[in-house]
């Protein structure tokens, strides 16, 4: 019971964490700072504190501002879910290393701000990525990073990865890939290292693969349809840093057989 007690009140942080990433995203789409009361985006009404309790307050006022009476966003309640989910899996991952976690969860908040802020508008913003790039150098470099991957492959392998991007963005003008995708790159080199960036980029081509698919087949999108890849990279980063040590056994033993 106590270990469960655990895992809600950990849930129940990412709810609020994520609670307030969604204010950060609707602040940077806007060009206002995260400080301030919330407020409806719609009728801009300030939001009392049973307005702003994460996911039940969506749950209780059935999807609605509370007073104009506008929907309010499928994003605020999938976003606080997701950071609780994602909170509890690094938590799982990394604990009781409370430096490490940290440094997960606060990198788990950019990579959350930079997927939707993606998905909605296909910009991945300067302003997300290069604090993340920088946090993410910084920890490596004091060596705290050989406690999971022992090797120095975090650098080569951010030039690799951008420099793979940034050879796609240059074939196709910008058509196929833009600059994001690229600082985003060398962010999940940084963050990964060798050979788990090999993993994240092959799940990230192969979801996005099948989810364009998907969406051609279903008439959302056509062939020549933009489509953020941000999104798929930062999945790919997430199952490669949870996963990718069993992903590759796997793989490998498929041959050893």
């Amino acid at each position: 019971m106590s270990e469960l007690f655990f895992w809600f009140i950990i849930f129940t942080f990412g709810l609020i964490v994520g609670s307030f990433l969604n204010c950060v995203i609707y602040r940077l789409e806007v060009g206002k700072k995260p400080t301030g009361r919330s407020y409806c985006p719609k009728c801009r009404h300030t939001l009392c504190w049973q307005d702003l309790i994460p996911v039940l307050s969506f749950i209780a006022l059935r999807g609605k501002c509370r007073y104009c009476h506008k929907k309010i966003s499928i994003q605020y309640p999938l976003v606080e879910i997701a950071t609780g989910l994602l909170f509890v899996l690094i938590f799982n991952f990394s604990f009781p290393n409370l430096l490490l976690t940290t440094y997960y969860l606060l990198l788990t908040c950019f990579l959350i701000i930079i997927f939707v802020y993606d998905l909605k508008h296909y910009i991945i913003p300067d302003k997300i990525i290069f604090p993340a790039i920088i946090i993410t150098f910084i920890y490596k470099l004091f060596g705290v990073w050989c406690l999971v991957f022992g090797h120095w492959g975090f650098i080569p392998a951010a030039f690799l990865a951008s420099g793979f991007f940034l050879a796609i963005v240059l074939v196709s003008r910008g058509r196929w890939m833009g600059m994001g995708d690229v600082k985003l790159a060398f962010f999940m080199g940084l963050f990964l290292g060798f050979p788990h960036i090999l993993t994240a980029l092959f799940l990230a081509f192969f979801i996005g693969a099948i989810i364009g698919t998907g969406l051609i087949a279903l008439r959302k999108k056509s062939l020549k349809s933009e489509v953020p890849f941000g999104p798929f990279l930062i999945i790919g980063t997430f199952i490669a840093l949870f996963w990718g040590n069993s992903l590759i056994n796997w793989y490998l033993g498929l041959f050893i057989q």
